[in-house]
């Protein structure tokens, strides 16, 4: 989905123990990477982490603030005037780091995740929140669609549990309809080396916008 205004993004993926077991240019990478080894970015031009990521693998192009190397900026002369609130918030989390493959039940990794995202709100009033489930093309329309709302209502009801206003939460399910990934991209039979390039397929996504 686009939203009208985009403030500050937030983007946290992480890729399963099945995915990072794949042979090829994506293991142990701190991003997912396609299958020209370039970083796979959100629609939001936000780069994927994979569950071997940690602070010290960080790179400019995906996290320049924490990139190794950068200088201290010096402290300024008069304090800047403070920023505005940004109007809206976004975060894409790879479902392989949230549920168990073709399983909708919350892990302890992915709560860990969405609590982030929690904290990032800080509080301010939602005027409404989109979760959207999205799969790979592997299993049937059927079972792809069940399973992506199943687990966008996962994500909200967590969300809830936290604090957020459910009644401003509105969940869907788009299965295999809406992939990151090209058609020939990941081309072959279901195998771990696909799998794991069809990771950035498998995502939950989060669309928020604040009340004035």
């Amino acid at each position: 989905m686009q939203m009208n205004a985009i403030g500050k993004s937030l983007i946290i993926a992480v890729a399963t123990a099945t995915a990072m077991g794949a042979a090829g240019a994506q293991d142990k990478s701190a991003y997912a990477l396609d299958s020209r080894g370039a970083v796979v970015k959100s629609g939001f031009g936000l780069c994927w982490r994979t569950g071997w990521w940690t602070p010290s693998m960080a790179i400019a192009e995906c996290d320049p603030d924490l990139a190794r190397g950068k200088p201290m900026a010096a402290a300024p002369a008069a304090a800047a005037p403070a920023a505005a609130a940004p109007a809206s918030a976004s975060m894409a989390l790879s479902a392989d780091g949230l549920f168990a493959f073709g399983k909708s039940t919350l892990k302890a990794d992915g709560k860990k995740q969405l609590d982030a995202f929690v904290a990032k709100l800080g509080g301010r009033k939602l005027d409404k929140m989109v979760v959207t489930g999205h799969t790979d093309r592997f299993g049937s329309a059927k079972f792809n669609q069940k399973l992506s709302q199943k687990r966008a209502d996962a994500v909200k009801g967590y969300l809830a549990g936290k604090g957020v206003d459910g009644a401003r939460i509105m969940t869907e399910g788009k299965g295999s309809s809406m992939p990151k990934t090209s058609a020939n991209q990941c081309e072959g039979k279901k195998s771990a080396k696909v799998i794991a390039c069809l990771a950035a397929d498998r995502r939950v996504e989060i669309e928020a916008t604040f009340a004035k």
